[in-house]
């Protein structure tokens, strides 16, 4: 995955709680075998509705989604995420997470931006309010700001999980930074023992 450091953007505002995966990727668009192409179905069947607001114009390329409290509950659904990332989002903002939906999204690079319910709630209106206004998220420091609105504050993230971001570590990034160890190790195995290299 790629790292992720700030993110800066224009936000799209779903004053909804509770959303689960199944509203994000409805469990029709499971039947895909590839990883892409998810993006069309994100929110599909409330994108039904012409009102909703991912089908207004002004919120076209905004790439930060500020959601309602209790982001991605429901099924362990990976699709959620790589929906939400095929879309072009590469940060959510809510005041709560479901852990399972949280822990998908920092494996795969997609940020989410736990922060409290008042300034959940005051980005929520503040993007509703000006669609243009520009969101800046640093990884580094924890921080959320939103300078024309006025508006800043903290989010929590490990240690472990900032770095994997930071350095867009994914899995088996993680396994590869062990690359001269693990070569080591089969170099030293017995000849009559099955290896990780075709040599």
């Amino acid at each position: 995955m790629e790292p992720v450091r700030i993110v800066t953007g224009r936000a799209v505002p779903i004053d909804r709680s509770d959303i689960d995966t199944d509203q994000i990727i409805p469990s029709d668009w499971l039947k895909r075998v590839e990883r892409s192409g998810f993006g069309a179905g994100l929110f599909s069947e409330w994108r039904d509705d012409r009102d909703f607001v991912l089908n207004q114009p002004e919120h076209a390329g905004a790439t930060i989604l500020v959601a309602g409290p209790n982001f991605g509950t429901g099924s362990s659904r990976e699709h959620a995420v790589w929906a939400l990332m095929d879309y072009g989002f590469t940060a959510v903002v809510s005041s709560r997470f479901a852990d399972i939906f949280r822990n998908n999204c920092t494996k795969q690079g997609l940020l989410p931006v736990q922060v409290d319910e008042a300034l959940d709630r005051a980005l929520l209106q503040a993007v509703a309010d000006d669609p243009s206004l520009e969101i800046t998220i640093d990884v580094a420091r924890g921080t959320i700001e939103a300078p024309a609105a006025g508006l800043s504050g903290t989010f929590p993230l490990d240690e472990f999980t900032r770095e994997r971001l930071l350095n867009g570590w994914d899995d088996i990034g993680l396994t590869l930074r062990h690359e001269d160890d693990i070569a080591a190790y089969e170099r030293s195995r017995p000849g009559w023992l099955p290896k990780t290299t075709a040599s």
